[in-house]
Order: structure tokens, then sequence, then C-alpha cells
């Protein structure tokens, strides 16, 4: 399989050159060039079958042909060595947990994926690769963990400082070995900008390789499928149709899932669930996409003016508004609104939601107001423990710190201060 352009159909590379890429020479996203559906008896008989076969038979067609399958069924054992229960809520609500992977977030699966593809093609090479990458939070503790010892690839991760919360903040700055943690005076934004330069500044390319692990790149958005494939196994018994909620920022995780939708995953609709920073919202409503400045809110990982991955979605439905307003709504939530989710939830269940889930969860409730037969699950994309002040504020409770977390606090943070595009680029020079 080859993937393409969203800029130029004409500019393709295979999965292990997109990979390695990042992103296309016209700075355009790599698209798959096809999608084939799954054979109906895949979803007819899922229940069959585990998490790993459920994994190698949606990834193998857009991978097999730079990935011998034993390999892939290595590198997916490896990536998926941790559970993904739907838990119930409330009547014809669940969640998913997305946080019992190694940092605790969504993003193990893709920056674990992603690290084991990179390091196998990788082996013999004599150069190395340095994988560059922007963070709102998660991505970096999740890149870096996953990416730890990879040999023949360096990291190098870029996040708003003071816009991260603390733990996100240790898991991403305390790891050393072939990590370096870059401390931007400026947004979330910012630092996708100074990546995005980086990778069309030649005097960088010339001399390093560079790859992005951000979900623009194919082999961190594209294994995000995984978990809805997993969530339906569990959901299907039940009977009614069933809505994905998802928290959105970048809108990696959500396309991902609407590409398992077009493996003929049976599902009603999606709900892009953003906070205040709602440009897709309004897109959805007007038709008119602006980018805007981010604001920073307590889901701070959807801090996101302009996110990388909507054009992805649009391009599924060849950027026809009303096809995809049939498949997708997208509604955003103010701090205050968060809270209050958090609050009700932890009345009502006892349960303890990260803002983020509790933003996924107020999208939920929004579609069901129309749509009250549905299933819907929402996604709890990290565990609340990553966003202690937060749940402490609002719940007036400590979660217990996990084993996960409690290896990170004691460390010592280490990042480099910079503001400019320019301090990032004599960085990248001074370590070729």
């Amino acid at each position: 399989m080859k993937f393409y352009s969203l800029n130029n159909p004409d500019l393709q590379a295979s999965f292990k050159e997109a990979v390695i890429a990042g992103i296309a020479p016209d700075k355009g996203l790599y698209f798959p060039d096809s999608i084939t559906p799954l054979p109906a008896d895949f979803f007819k008989n899922i229940e069959q079958l585990s998490n790993h076969e459920i994994a190698f038979k949606a990834i193998h067609q857009f991978v097999n042909e730079d990935i011998p399958n034993a390999v892939l069924k290595e590198i997916i054992a490896n990536t998926l060595d941790f559970d993904f229960p739907v838990v119930p809520m409330e009547e014809n609500v669940a969640t998913l947990e997305l946080f019992h992977g190694p940092t605790m977030a969504f993003k193990d699966v893709g920056a674990r994926f992603m690290a084991n593809c990179l390091g196998y093609f990788s082996q013999g090479e004599k150069q190395d690769v340095t994988v560059l990458v922007a963070t709102s939070g998660d991505t970096g503790g999740a890149v870096a963990n996953g990416f730890l010892g990879v040999e023949g690839v360096k990291v190098v991760i870029l996040y708003p400082s003071g816009k991260v919360s603390d733990i996100q903040e240790k898991q991403l700055t305390t790891l050393g070995q072939n990590i370096e943690a870059m401390e931007v005076d400026g947004t979330f934004d910012d630092c996708q900008r100074m990546v995005k330069s980086a990778f069309l500044d030649k005097e960088i390319t010339d001399h390093k390789k560079l790859t992005s692990a951000n979900s623009i790149n194919v082999a961190r958005w594209l294994p995000q499928l995984f978990y809805f494939l997993f969530a339906y196994k569990q959901a299907k018994s039940n009977g009614k149709e069933i809505v994905f909620s998802v928290p959105s920022g970048n809108f990696g995780n959500i396309c991902a899932g609407m590409v398992a939708q077009k493996l003929g995953m049976p599902v009603k609709h999606f709900v892009a669930s953003t906070n205040v920073n709602d440009v897709v919202p309004k897109f959805m409503e007007n038709g008119i996409y602006e980018p805007v400045p981010s604001k920073a809110t307590i889901s701070n990982a959807m801090d996101v003016g302009d996110p990388s991955n909507f054009i992805r979605i649009q391009h599924l439905y060849q950027g026809n508004l009303e096809t995809l307003r049939e498949n997708l709504s997208s509604y955003s939530f103010s701090d205050e609104e968060t809270r209050e989710a958090m609050k009700k939830i932890h009345a009502q269940s006892g349960y303890v939601m990260d803002p983020h889930g509790a933003v996924g969860y107020l999208g939920l409730k929004e579609y069901q107001k129309d749509y009250p037969d549905t299933y819907g699950i929402f996604l709890e994309t990290a565990h609340p423990v990553k966003f202690l002040d937060v749940v402490e504020h609002t719940l007036g409770l400590s979660p217990e710190i996990p084993p996960q977390i409690q290896k990170v606090m004691g460390r010592e943070k280490k990042s480099h201060l910079i503001k400019t595009y320019e301090d990032l680029k004599a960085f990248l020079l001074a370590t070729a």
C-alpha cells in the first residue's frame, strides 16, 4: 500500500518511508491510498478473537508490504500488553478506559507501536533517526517511554512551559538516555510550528534524518483504531447502536476511530468533544474553518487552536460537509461545565474522571439528548492522577498514585529552555 500527501496525491510513499519522513515533502499529511473493509464475519465473530488478533487483522493492509507478519505480531505483542476495559457508568453510558499502559494515557498505544516500527526500520542503518515531537501533555511522556533506549533513535520533545501538569512534565523530562526535553516559552501551537519548521529546514535535514511522533505520523495515528475495535467487541452484545464520544485536541484519536468505521465497524456516530478551543465545533456549525490561538484550560491536552488531523477527517468524507455531519457531531464545553461533570459522576458512582474524560462525557450526553436509545462510550484518555491539581481542587480528594507514576515523582527534571525556533535549530545542529 502507498500513502500519499493530502496536499498532492502524486507525492507517494511506502509505509516505511511515510513513518521515517513523518510528513510529506510539501508539508502534507500522509494518507493511505485505500481502506479495504474487513470481512463481515470479522465483526460478526469479533468476540471470539483476542485483542492481538483483532489488531493484526485491522492494521495488516496498511503495513504488510514493509513489515513481515511475524514481526508485526511481535510489534503488536509489545504494544498491547495491558487492558482496555469498557466500564458502565449510567444507563446507556460507559467509558473506555485507556489509561492502563505504562504512562497511563491513550497515547501509549500509538507511541509504542511507532517506536517498535521505527526500531525495526532502523536496524542496519548507519544514520540515527531523530524523532521530533510537540506535546500539549500526554504525547511527550508516551513517546519518551515508548522510545526510551531504542537503538538508532534519538528523541527531542517540545512542550509549553507551565502548561502541562507536574506529573506530565516529570514523565517527559526525567528519563535521560536518548530523550531530550525542550521547554518552550509559548503555547502548544508554538511548539507544533517549530517542529514543522524544522522538517522544512534544509540546513537541518541535510545533516539529520528527522521524523515526527505526533499523530501526524501514520505509525502514531493509525494504531489508535485498535481500541475502538476492542470497545466494540465488549459493547456489541447490548444490541443498541453504538456512539463514541472522543475528547479531541489534535483530532488524531477520533480520526483513527473513523478509520475503524471505514473498515466496517458498526457504529452509528462519533462525537468530537472539545474544551473552549472550539475551531471544529464552529466549523461543523457554519462550514468555516478558522484556526485561532489556543486557550489554556484544565483539560490541557486538548488546548489546540489548529488541529492537524482534522484535514484527514475531512478527506475521509471527500470534503462533503453534509456527509461529515451524518457521521460526526462536535460540541465544546467550559472549564466550569467540565468540573460540574466530574462532580456529578463522582457523586453518583464514586468514579473519578480526569478533565478530558469529563469533556467526552459531556459531549456524549449532549448527543444523547436527541438520540437517547443509543449506547454511548466516551473515552477516558488519561488517569485522573495525571491531573492531580484539577482533581483535588474539583473533588476535594487525592487519587492513589499508581506505581507507573510513583517511579518518576522523585526524579530530577532536566530540560532545555528555548524561546524561538532559532534556539531549537541551534540545538539540533549542535547535536548533529
